[in-house]
């Protein structure tokens, strides 16, 4: 009989042990094509004991109109950029679009500490095709930093991936269409 404290070292030696469960997530992973989306990214923790005050994302190319929730105690900045595609949105053409969007914490006392976890969203549409949109979080601690932008070669399983990207699985949806 192999006693239970050894049972996390077979398994791992086994190679039957997961993958570390990545630490910023979606509050919802898979959305509609076509649809408006929320996307609610999960904070989980600091940088090694380190608390967080900057969460910048990369937004994936085809999430369109991007609109960033403000945090009270943090500040909001945007960067938009050029699109290789335009797109039409209620008539007018848009050439350009938000790429990045960064909350910084306005003092010490917003930080997030490591033992805690927060929420940082930004609301979009989701493109008209189905297939995975992968969402870039950098996060800078007092000491230290992850970037969270690790995408596979192929497919969408982030086993393996140090600091994997948060996916998001965009479903397809025949009725879909514009909504707001």
């Amino acid at each position: 009989m192999i006693p239970k404290h050894h049972w996390p070292l077979l398994l791992a030696w086994a190679g039957l042990a997961g993958p570390a469960p990545a630490h910023v997530t979606l509050e919802q992973p898979k959305a509609a094509a076509g649809s408006p989306y929320k996307a609610v990214l999960r904070v989980a923790h600091g940088c090694e004991g380190s608390p967080t005050h900057t969460v910048t994302v990369r937004l994936p190319e085809g999430f369109r109109g991007a609109r960033p929730m403000p945090k009270a105690g943090w500040t909001i900045a945007i960067r938009k950029a050029a699109l290789d595609r335009p797109y039409d949105s209620h008539g007018r053409s848009v050439t350009e679009d938000v790429v990045e969007v960064s909350w910084q914490a306005g003092s010490r006392e917003a930080w997030l500490d490591d033992a805690w976890y927060d929420e940082f969203s930004v609301r979009g549409q989701l493109p008209a095709q189905a297939g995975p949109l992968w969402f870039k979080v950098q996060q800078v601690c007092e000491r230290g930093r992850w970037d969270w932008s690790e995408v596979p070669a192929s497919g969408t399983a982030t086993q393996g991936l140090k600091a994997p990207a948060v996916l998001l699985e965009v479903m397809p949806d025949a009725g879909a269409g514009h909504r707001h």
